[in-house]
């Protein structure tokens, strides 16, 4: 078994028909860190020995004839915002270097009650923060297509250590892109979740020990096919521990799905005015929805349910205020001033809402539920949205620079980066599921993804959606030239 493109549902299954151990998948994954995560830097921390251990109990248990979890000895790494016991969770801050938690995440732990050996973590910006991957801590995550270009962030080791085959799954977060962007720039899958599907709790950040969960924060798997991503989910998803008394989770993915009865929407050609889309990723989602139609799924395009900018606006007045409680005092003084200045430009509103009051948000809320209502409507027509992820491919390395200052190169327009994410925001602050899909090679060269957009816990459902759309495309994952 070729356990650099197998998917973790194939590996579970091969341990399970004894065709290969969980040890020797571990030995060949390390194997692939120590040949290609040199020039990546995807994986920035291992817990090799460990690691071997827990393999070797997963053999025995195979050996014994127990009953074995979905990923019964499947090792894969994790985004180091999760906290591992026992294994350095940093979120790539130089203050929690060396932060070892006594306890797991509550994802990771489902994870590893599902039978995952955790033997490594990846790399995120700081505090997840960004949408490229490097800190003072572990330094910068390359693509693997191009190691001159962003893996994105702020689940870039992630999607890169995935991209790279290094690990077979990955559990990402998304609070503004960050499970949608590496995968669209390193071509592979992710799931965004409906917002609550998946706790928080063990996530920095917050701070360690936090027992908050931060609105719009989505987590979720990356994966190099639709099957893990339906096995992370279900996996995943389930109420906190002291809700578990009397709340369930009950994941329908619904009857099985004609492609033909389909009812997709696309929305490539808006939302202009605030940020364009290059040409090569407009292509690119082109003529993947143009082999849709070809399949003979009904493809209309449509205005978008909420302009962009408004559903931006939305999205900086959610979460903005959550990133402000965190940042240092100094930082939010000079955001207090920034806040004064005069101007409705989206980066003078973004220092506003990072101090804003309660009141402020209550009123951002009332919006944000209305533009909800707005993407129901639009689900009782379509079965799908598919909309752009990243106005380009993934682009050359820019940190030498604060983010305020970055811009992007859109086909020769400059366009902020603060402006950039306004795909991925204004979709993630309704709080709906999406599939971050690879639909194939730009003329560049590079990954284009796609977000599958659905109606709010119809996580499975749109899973399913997902997978007839990739089918009738005949997109997948190609792996990169390592």
């Amino acid at each position: 078994m070729d356990v650099t493109l197998a998917s973790a549902t194939e590996i579970s299954a091969a341990i399970a028909r004894k065709e290969v151990s969980s040890r020797e998948v571990l030995d060949q994954l390390l194997a692939r860190v120590d040949e290609v995560n040199p020039a990546i830097n995807a994986v920035v921390a291992l817990d090799v020995e460990r690691a071997r251990a827990a393999a070797a109990a997963a053999d025995d248990a195979v050996a014994r004839g127990g009953a074995l979890g979905p990923l019964h000895g499947v090792p894969m790494t994790v985004k180091d915002v999760w906290e591992t016991e026992g294994l350095v969770t940093t979120s790539g801050a130089p203050e929690l270097k060396d932060h070892v938690p006594s306890t797991d995440a509550i994802a990771v732990g489902r994870l590893k009650a599902a039978g995952a050996v955790i033997f490594g973590k990846t790399n995120t910006p700081l505090y997840a923060g960004d949408f490229q991957t490097y800190n003072e801590v572990y330094g910068r995550t390359n693509n693997p297509r191009d190691t001159s270009r962003t893996a994105g962030g702020s689940s870039g080791g992630s999607a890169a250590a995935v991209a790279a085959g290094m690990t077979p799954l990955e559990l990402g977060s998304d609070i503004g892109g960050s499970i949608r962007i590496p995968s669209h720039f390193n071509g592979v899958y992710g799931l965004k979740p409906s917002w609550g599907l998946v706790p928080s709790r063990g996530h920095i950040p917050g701070p360690p020990g936090s027992l908050l969960e931060a609105d719009v924060n989505c987590n979720g798997p990356i994966a190099r096919s639709i099957d893990d991503l339906r096995t992370g989910i279900e996996l995943l998803a389930g109420p906190l521990p002291e809700n578990a008394v009397a709340w369930r989770v009950e994941l329908d993915a619904g009857p099985p799905i004609d492609p033909r009865s389909l009812r997709i929407a696309t929305v490539f050609d808006q939302g202009r005015d605030l940020i364009p889309v290059s040409s090569v990723v407009t292509a690119g989602l082109e003529a993947f929805a143009g082999r849709l139609a070809d399949a003979g799924i009904a493809v209309d395009a449509i205005p978008l349910p909420v302009p962009l900018s408004d559903g931006m606006r939305a999205w900086q007045d959610m979460v903005l205020p959550i990133i402000g409680t965190g940042m240092p005092d100094d930082v939010y003084a000079g955001m207090a001033e920034l806040a004064d200045v005069d101007g409705e430009d989206l980066v003078l509103s973004a220092g506003r809402a990072m101090v804003s009051r309660y009141r402020t948000w209550a009123r951002a809320d009332q919006q944000r539920q209305l533009q909800r209502s707005a993407w129901a409507a639009v689900f009782e027509r379509y079965d799908a949205v598919l909309a752009p992820i990243m106005p380009t491919t993934a682009f050359p390395h820019d940190t030498d620079r604060s983010m305020l200052e970055r811009q992007l190169d859109v086909d020769g327009v400059a366009c902020p980066h603060m402006h950039a994410i306004a795909w991925c925001g204004a979709i993630g602050s309704v709080l709906l599921p999406v599939v971050a899909l690879p639909t194939g090679p730009a003329s560049d060269g590079l990954p284009v993804g796609v977000q599958v957009v659905g109606p709010y816990l119809t996580d499975l459902r749109m899973v399913e959606i997902a997978r007839s759309l990739d089918e009738a495309a005949g997109s997948g994952f190609i792996p990169p030239p390592l």
